[in-house]
């Protein structure tokens, strides 16, 4: 049975209401676009502070990497509001997510393990300067697609 105060307009509009809410929720849900290469040059840096072998170097990089990351981090949870939705993000999302990092570590590996068989210098640093280029280039891309994954899924959380 319906309610017959309810009009189709007024439901109609409850409904486009439900929607732009759904709608702010993705967006604050989602990375800045600063975020992909500030992690990225973190990832660099700490990699070449690393690869150095020189112990204050290591420790001087593990302390910077840390206090950046958190700060970036940090950002972006409390200014962003990015947060792991389970209710938008569905099995699309997630598999897309997992997809791309697992991609990023197999061009890292690989990229490092043949700078390292083509006797380069510092081919850990040659990954990681690898990773955070292809982060830099594919972040908004992966920003994009899971906003529609997640603005694609119908209200009440369905797969």
């Amino acid at each position: 049975m319906t309610d017959p105060g309810i009009t189709p307009a007024s439901a109609a509009d409850a409904l486009a209401e439900i929607h732009a809410r759904r709608d702010q929720a993705v967006t604050a849900t989602l990375v800045p676009h600063w975020y992909w290469p500030a992690v990225g040059g973190l990832m660099v840096a700490f990699t070449a502070a690393v690869e150095t072998r020189r112990p204050w170097a290591v420790a001087v990089g593990s302390v910077a990497y840390a206090i950046g990351l958190a700060a970036v981090v940090g950002r972006v949870v409390v200014r962003h509001r990015a947060q792991v939705r389970t209710s938008l993000i569905g099995v699309h999302g997630a598999a897309a997510i997992t997809g791309y990092v697992l991609a990023l570590v197999a061009l890292s590996l690989g990229t490092g393990f043949a700078a390292e068989a083509a006797g380069l210098a510092w081919p850990a640093t040659i990954g990681a300067a690898t990773t955070a280029g292809a982060m830099t280039a594919t972040g908004l891309p992966l920003m994009r697609y899971l906003r529609r994954v997640m603005t694609n899924r119908p209200l009440g959380g369905g797969r």
